[in-house]
C-alpha cells in the first residue's frame, strides 16, 4: 500500500487530504458497500464513487477487492495489539488484564460491522472463497494468535499448559453464543450486548 501524501484532486483547487482520513474514508465505503449490497457490488468503481475519491486514489491504497476487504478485517485486529504488549508477573493483575483484553476484542468481534460480515459469510456467493481467506487470516487466525502469544508469556497462571487451548476455549466461551444471538436478531451487537458477565464468568473459570 502506498505512503506517498495524499493529494486528491489537489489540481481542481480542494485542499489535500490526509491519507489516514483517506484510507478511512475509502474503508467504511467498501464495508458499507459490502453489508448493505453484497460482494459482487462491492466493486472498485463503485467503492471509488461510494467514497467520493478517484479510481487512482483508490488503487493507491488497495491493489483489488480483495486486499482492501482484507485491509478492513485485519484493520479490526490492529487495534488488539496494543493490547498485548503489557506484561505482569502478578497474578491479580493478569486477570484484570486479561478480563480488559477479552472485553476490547469482544466489542471489536461482536460489533454490528463484524457480525455482518459474518453472517454474509455463512452464505454461498461467488468470491466467497478469497474473501474468507482474508477474513480467517486477518482476523479469527490473527486475533487468536495474538491472545494465544501473551497468555504464553503468562503461562505460569493458566491451569493448562497449552495456551492455544486456553485461548480458544476463552474466546468460545465469551464470543460464540452472542455471537449466534447478534447474528440471529435476538440481542443487540456490542456494544449493547451485555459480554461483562460472561468475560467475568471465564475468567473466575480460568482461577480454579
Amino acid at each position: 500500500m502506498a505512503t506517498e501524501p495524499a493529494i486528491e484532486a489537489k489540481s481542481r483547487g480542494r485542499p489535500a487530504v490526509p491519507e489516514q482520513e483517506l484510507i478511512s474514508k475509502i474503508r467504511e465505503a467498501a464495508l458499507n458497500l459490502l453489508l448493505s449490497q453484497g460482494y459482487s457490488a462491492t466493486t472498485m468503481d463503485a467503492v471509488s464513487k461510494e467514497a467520493g475519491v478517484s479510481k487512482k486514489t483508490l488503487y493507491r491504497f488497495a491493489e483489488n477487492r480483495e486486499d482492501l476487504i482484507g485491509q478492513i478485517v485485519r484493520g479490526w485486529t490492529d487495534s488488539f495489539v496494543p493490547l498485548f504488549t503489557q506484561d505482569t508477573k502478578d497474578k491479580t493483575e493478569f486477570y484484570q488484564l486479561l478480563t480488559e483484553h477479552l472485553m476490547a476484542m469482544s466489542h471489536k468481534v461482536l460489533s454490528a460491522e463484524a457480525v455482518g460480515l459474518f453472517c454474509l459469510l455463512s452464505s454461498e456467493f461467488p468470491g466467497r472463497e478469497q474473501l474468507l481467506v482474508r477474513y480467517q487470516t486477518g482476523g479469527i487466525e490473527r486475533g487468536r494468535a495474538l491472545l494465544t502469544e501473551w497468555l504464553s508469556r503468562h503461562r505460569t497462571f493458566l491451569p493448562l499448559p497449552d495456551p492455544a487451548l486456553v485461548s480458544d476455549l476463552l474466546l468460545s466461551m465469551v464470543m460464540a453464543e452472542p455471537l449466534r444471538q447478534i447474528a440471529l436478531k435476538l440481542a443487540p451487537p456490542a456494544p449493547d450486548y451485555p459480554v461483562e458477565a460472561r468475560i467475568t464468568a471465564a475468567v473466575t473459570l480460568l482461577k480454579q
